[in-house]
């Protein structure tokens, strides 16, 4: 079984989806991973009701956060706001399928530090975000 999910995130690490950026957007948030130098960038557009209408995510970086970073969009595109902050670590594991070290845990969670930071409209990202 995790022989398909490794291939699922070479799959969105070589296959992007959501790899760009939106302009005009309504949400926009960049961070770095300092351990390993991997950079996500995530621009959010939401639609009148308070839900993610379009996503996007930009950067580079190791294979683990840039599919991380892909599944995520594609997880959130249609889902309010609101459930989107409630996105925790283990969602992020749930994605990826396969169990991860902790240095590779940092790449994984990079993008969902990025998207928290971004929804909630603080100024710097924090690894408190992240549960």
């Amino acid at each position: 079984m995790e022989d398909l999910y490794r291939e699922i995130i070479i799959d969105h690490y070589k296959n992007p989806q959501y790899r760009g950026r939106l302009d005009p957007h309504d949400i926009h948030f960049e961070d770095d991973n300092p351990l390993c130098g991997d950079h996500i960038e995530i621009t959010l557009r939401l639609d009148g009701d308070g839900k993610v209408a379009d996503g996007r995510f930009d950067g580079k970086g190791c294979a683990i956060s840039q599919a991380s970073a892909d599944l995520l969009i594609e997880s959130i595109v249609s889902k309010p706001v609101e459930e989107v902050k409630q996105l925790t670590k283990q969602d992020i594991l749930d994605l990826l399928g396969i169990d991860l070290g902790p240095v590779r845990l940092k790449c994984a969670l990079l993008s969902l530090k990025v998207l928290k930071a971004g929804v909630y409209g603080l100024g710097e990202a924090s690894d408190d975000l992240i549960e």
